[in-house]
């Protein structure tokens, strides 16, 4: 059966990503710096947006792509205009890896990835740029006190300041930097929306203006320990402090289809709609199988539960994009947006 076109009358974006492709089949360079093809040479993520595109009754606005450092210029060069070819206006969410962005000692080599990637948004007129900058995935351990807590913070301000001045960001193209954390297990510090907080005040303190935001997670939220009333809480806090960026429609723990979310999309959707800042909402799920993540369901088994019931990971993303896309039209129906 087909879907007649569903219209986004909110006024808020509409975006995917290119998780529930593959890390390792549509994401991740090779050896060699070069993103993933299909046989016929095409980009994999851009082959798989436009499946998505044309299956899908609501038009899609924006696409984050996930930035390496050790990807050629090249690529990401060539990248960007295929994916603005389908209509879609790309975001970057740069990696850091195999560095430690809270070590002082590693503090050039994580500038140097972040500046690899904010070059190719500067060169490409990309207007925001999106990171999980601030810690080195799975890996690490917790901070032992407060002490060591602030010390961690101050280094990310002092990394991501660097990287602002260095790439020369004041005046650019680029609108603002929204940073990501991620559940307990996958970061160890920066693992809920409170913790990360000092980040974004400090660097903004010392800008003058609410540039840093938060790119906040629907699944690392459900995942951070916090209840939905304390997340609703803090975001409605961060809203007065303009430091609200765009919301991914993910869910806790599985990562897959919306419907296994046990309400963390809906109320936390709303809760930053109701800040009057929300600018976009992503549809983001991963692969229950993909290999890139099998730390990940070590790490907890309900992360590899296949919630598709039947469905190609390109449907599940098109009926998530269906529910995102109702749920902001009636948002706005009511008021609250």
């Amino acid at each position: 059966m087909t879907i007649a076109p569903i219209e986004n009358t909110s006024g808020v974006k509409l975006g995917i990503l290119g998780t529930h492709l593959g890390f390792l089949d549509a994401l991740v360079p090779d050896e060699a710096g070069r993103l993933p093809r299909t046989p016929e040479g095409e980009f994999v993520l851009v082959a798989g947006a436009r499946d998505l595109i044309e299956l899908s009754p609501v038009k899609v606005d924006l696409i984050q792509v996930s930035a390496f450092g050790t990807t050629l210029p090249e690529e990401t060069d060539a990248l960007i205009p295929a994916l603005r070819d389908l209509g879609l206006e790309p975001q970057l969410v740069m990696m850091v890896g195999g560095v430690n962005p809270m070590n002082p000692d590693d503090e050039d080599e994580a500038l140097s990835q972040l500046l690899t990637n904010l070059n190719a948004a500067l060169r490409n007129k990309i207007t925001h740029v999106n990171s999980t900058s601030v810690e080195t995935w799975m890996e690490g351990s917790p901070p032992a006190n407060d002490e060591e807590f602030q010390a961690r913070v101050a280094q990310n301000i002092k990394l991501h300041l660097r990287a602002y001045e260095e790439a020369g960001l004041e005046g650019s193209c680029i609108e603002s930097w929204n940073i990501e954390f991620l559940r307990p297990g996958e970061f160890q510090t920066f693992t809920s929306l409170p913790k990360l907080r000092p980040i974004l005040d400090g660097l903004n303190k010392k800008l003058g203006k609410p540039y840093f935001k938060a790119l906040i997670d629907a699944a690392h939220c459900g995942d951070s320990g916090l209840s939905i009333s304390e997340n609703e809480a803090i975001i409605a806090s961060m809203g007065e402090a303009d430091q609200i960026g765009p919301f991914h429609c993910s869910v806790p723990t599985t990562r897959g289809c919306l419907s296994s979310d046990d309400g963390w999309v809906g109320a936390l959707l709303t809760a930053n709609a109701k800040t009057g800042k929300l600018p976009s909402a992503f549809v983001e799920l991963f692969r229950h199988d993909d290999p890139a993540l099998e730390a990940l369901r070590k790490l907890e088994p309900g992360h590899g539960i296949d919630t598709t019931l039947g469905r190609s990971y390109t449907q599940v993303m098109v009926d998530g994009l269906i529910d995102t896309v109702r749920r902001l039209n009636n948002l706005k129906n009511r008021g609250l947006l």
